[in-house]
């Protein structure tokens, strides 16, 4: 398996994979009514430019990406990230594809990215339904935090990891 940066001619099909990663848990009672997040999920091209759209290939196909911000977010309104801290957003793997080590080692080269840029913390948020990232979380040594609830009352799951020596 390759992690890598996704190609401006992968950004449709990544986009597209990483939606329909996601769609599951919208369909087990996550929000989104209108679509309008998963289509943001799909919209790698419109936030390519700000943040690093990292893949997981197998067999020269994407099978998994993860967004991840180092110095400007997804949202352009949203507050800057603090100068220390990273902040990996729309990990998805495919299905088919799960259970074969291409989230953690999404995960992995984010953190080591975040490093290489003078990150000293990488955060993330994730939902209740997505309990396979949970452990997978939990097991790379990321720490709880409070959750933040959405002016709607979604709640969100906060998780955070020191970066240094050892961590990635």
């Amino acid at each position: 398996m390759e992690i890598r940066e996704a190609t401006p001619g992968e950004h449709d099909l990544v986009g597209r994979l990483t939606a329909d990663a996601y769609r599951e848990f919208f369909d087990r009672g996550g929000r989104d009514p209108d679509g309008h997040y998963l289509q943001k999920i799909a919209d790698v091209a419109e936030r390519a430019g700000r943040t690093v759209i990292l893949v997981a290939v197998q067999d020269g196909s994407p099978i998994g990406s993860l967004t991840l911000e180092l110095d400007t977010r997804v949202d352009p309104d949203a507050d800057p990230l603090e100068a220390h801290r990273a902040h990996i957003r729309m990990l998805g793997v495919e299905p088919a594809a799960r259970g074969n080590g291409a989230g953690r080692a999404l995960m992995e080269a984010a953190e080591a990215r975040a490093v290489a840029g003078g990150k000293t913390e990488m955060t993330l948020n994730t939902t209740r339904l997505m309990t396979a990232g949970q452990a997978m979380y939990a097991s790379m040594g990321y720490e709880r935090l409070p959750d933040e609830t959405l002016p709607d009352g979604f709640v969100l799951l906060t998780y955070r990891k020191v970066l240094g020596v050892g961590s990635v």
